[in-house]
């Protein structure tokens, strides 16, 4: 794979994982502000939670105290906000500096609250729309928001590649060359050697 392609890809999946750690943050610090909140309002913890969990049972599902249904209201908001974090992340990533980033998630935030509950829920999930408390939800998007924007505290940098070592064989000194060696051997002298004879005089 090509190194620019692949760094790409692990900075995507670096974004995504900490949007994704970002937004279920963001989504457990907006679900306890709601519920401290619908206390404070005299109104049970898991209203919010209650309400969302209507895409599964309808009007069963709204009803004060916490119960399995509860349950399933709170997966649902996990899973729809951790998966928006993601989102804002991936589509962002390292392009803006971290208090350009926070302010991008405190819009986000703000953003989603106006699309999802005056326009998606009044059609998918009507209760949802009709009987959230709109002061408490909004701050609790803003929330979010914050947490959302705080992603590239998450984010792993993908490290530098290592240029690839220099494979070019040395050249070996002209001092050393093998012909250099081989051409600087000394010549051996040979003398003549006089053939003896039998029975000539030495």
């Amino acid at each position: 794979m090509d190194p620019a392609t692949e760094r790409r890809a692990t900075g995507a999946i670096s974004a995504w994982l900490a949007g994704l750690q970002a937004g279920m943050m963001g989504a457990i610090a907006m679900l306890a502000w709601l519920g401290i909140s619908a206390e404070w309002h005299n109104r049970s913890f898991w209203s919010a939670e209650n309400l969302m969990a209507s895409a599964f049972w309808g009007s069963d599902a709204v009803r004060s105290g916490f119960g399995f249904r509860s349950v399933a209201g709170v997966a649902l908001y996990l899973l729809i906000y951790s998966l928006l974090g993601a989102m804002v992340a991936l589509v962002v990533r390292d392009r803006v500096p971290p208090l350009r980033a926070l302010l991008v998630g405190i819009l986000f935030g703000l953003g989603w609250y106006y699309l999802s509950f005056h326009w998606i829920y009044e059609k998918a999930l009507p209760l949802v729309a009709l009987l959230h408390v709109e002061r408490q939800t909004l701050l609790g998007h803003l929330l979010y928001g914050a947490f959302v924007g705080r992603y590239p505290a998450f984010l792993r940098k993908s490290p530098e590649p290592v240029p690839p070592a220099d494979e070019t064989v040395p050249e070996m000194p002209a001092e050393i060359q093998p012909e250099s060696v081989a051409g600087s051997a000394p010549d051996v002298a040979t003398e003549p050697v006089e053939e003896t004879r039998p029975g000539s005089p030495h």
